[in-house]
């Protein structure tokens, strides 16, 4: 009887590391930072680390449900990366490309599409940053610099050097980039330019699904919002987040009576339905710009055009309702 033999061991251990959590990763959860930074490494074996207290926040060992804050430092032990695990489907890879703003030797933006999430974890096998480390085997450090929502499409940077990501982690703690968003409203907006300065809360529901309410007891966090264009049955704004807390202008826009439509977690469900009557299929929230100082002070400014189906909304989805308002 032939004796069954194992095959070679076709695998890799990373180094210890400690990363400092920034701003736009304040209230992720653990496991899914790890799965971020920890790419190839299967999902069972990262659970083993928090199990065995191998990974450890702030020198204290912590739970896979914990949520990360703003400075926390993170310890990430070596951990064993099996080639041969899950490969993302290359069209899909090779597609992200096509969505590239810009690149150098630090930096790399891509005009994310709706749908789409900027990393794998919580039953996604593949976002953003896989695809492209993936696409482009050479972007072997590559890393996100921030987050943005996978029902919002738009700019998004990541980083090619981690003198680039340090740096740039920085910038953000200091509030030293300027993010723009155009969100299209419920109703006729009527305050003119304010900012929303209101506290938010994440808070957890049943599955592990974060939901943010406004509270005093949450973080403080203040939104820029100016008027873009009124249709009168709804508006288009823009928004300007001076703070980077999860839903923020989702949420921020909800507590003025003014949710962003298309919004299925914090929208108004009739709202809702007349607009994906009308063609409206996702959330109507994109990232229009993102701008900030390169390592030797020149101001970088990135715009990713208003997507297709958005633009086509507003154009046709839009006037029918406006025709079905005065047709009541």
């Amino acid at each position: 009887m032939q004796e069954n033999s194992r095959p070679a061991s076709n695998s890799t251990v990373t180094r210890v590391r400690k990363v400092t959590v920034s701003a736009d990763r304040d209230g992720q959860r653990i496991d899914n930072f790890l799965r971020n930074e920890l790419p190839g490494v299967p999902k069972g074996r990262i659970y083993r680390l928090l199990r065995r207290g191998e990974v450890r926040v702030n020198g204290g060992r912590i739970k896979a449900q914990y949520k990360l804050r703003e400075g926390d430092e993170v310890r990430i032990p070596p951990a064993r990366v099996d080639a041969g695990g899950p490969v993302p489907p290359a069209k899909q890879a090779a597609a992200v490309l096509d969505h590239v703003l810009y690149e150098d030797k630090r930096l790399l933006v891509i005009d994310k599409p709706a749908g789409l999430a900027v990393h794998g974890g919580s039953g996604i096998d593949f976002g953003v940053i896989e695809l492209l480390r993936h696409a482009r085997p050479d972007l072997k450090e590559l890393a996100l610099v921030h987050r943005i929502d996978r029902e919002t499409s738009g700019c998004l940077v990541m980083a090619k050097r981690r003198s680039a990501l340090r740096e740039l982690h920085e910038r953000f703690r200091e509030g030293q980039v300027e993010k723009s968003y155009l969100a299209l409203v419920v109703g006729d907006w009527q305050y003119g330019e304010q900012v929303i300065d209101v506290p938010l809360l994440v808070t957890n529901r049943k599955g592990g699904e974060r939901h943010v309410v406004v509270s005093a007891k949450g973080k403080e966090a203040r939104t820029q919002v100016a008027l873009s264009r009124t249709y009168g049955v709804c508006s288009l704004l823009q928004c300007a987040p001076e703070t980077g807390r999860t839903h923020q202008i989702r949420v921020h826009l909800q507590h003025t009576g003014h949710p962003i439509l298309g919004d299925d977690r914090y929208g108004d469900e009739e709202a809702n339905s007349q607009a994906r009557r009308l063609g409206l299929k996702r959330l109507f929230l994109h990232a229009q710009s993102i701008a900030f100082a390169d390592e030797s002070g020149n101001e970088l400014h990135f715009t990713a055009p208003l997507a297709d189906d958005l633009e086509h909304f507003l154009n046709v989805g839009v006037i029918e309702a406006q025709r079905e308002k005065k047709s009541r």
